[in-house]
């Protein structure tokens, strides 16, 4: 049986490959779907596809629809989320999609770093299960196929 993962966080490091990689080392039966990971065309797609905004707030505005509409539909046909917490930047849009995955009742995997536990506490307390690295979400999802 083959299930899709849904790896919601941070854009700016290559986190997602690492997974993918491990999980294809495995020969895991996963099919794996994430937000945009191109930052520039997350940004710009608002105007890209209803053309030039009058300011950066509707521009902000216009990509934020699009993005979410791409994220609620992933998350929606996705079995499991993984949301990844680094410890280099703000992670709003992780927290948010993991506790919007979290109230869809998706089998949630918070990544999350020792450092974060306290600002982290009561998202982990909610998600499925909570680990510090991404070799303990790979053996986590190999135990599905035991």
């Amino acid at each position: 049986m083959e299930l899709m993962v849904y790896l919601a966080g941070e854009i700016h490091n290559d986190w997602r490959s690492e997974v993918i990689e491990k999980a294809e080392h495995r020969a895991l039966p996963l099919t794996f779907v994430s937000p945009q990971t191109n930052h520039d065309r997350s940004d710009a797609i608002g105007e890209v596809i209803l053309g030039e905004q009058p300011n950066p707030i509707y521009r902000d505005d216009t990509a934020s629809s699009i993005n979410n509409l791409r994220t609620e539909v992933w998350m929606n046909k996705a079995d499991i989320v993984i949301a990844f917490f680094g410890e280099q930047y703000k992670q709003w849009n992780t927290a948010m999609d993991a506790g919007a995955a979290i109230s869809k009742n998706k089998p949630t995997i918070l990544i999350r770093p020792q450092s974060l536990h306290h600002p982290l506490k009561e998202l982990s307390n909610k998600a499925t299960v909570t680990v510090e690295t991404i070799d303990q979400a790979i053996e986590i999802l190999a135990y599905m196929y035991e």
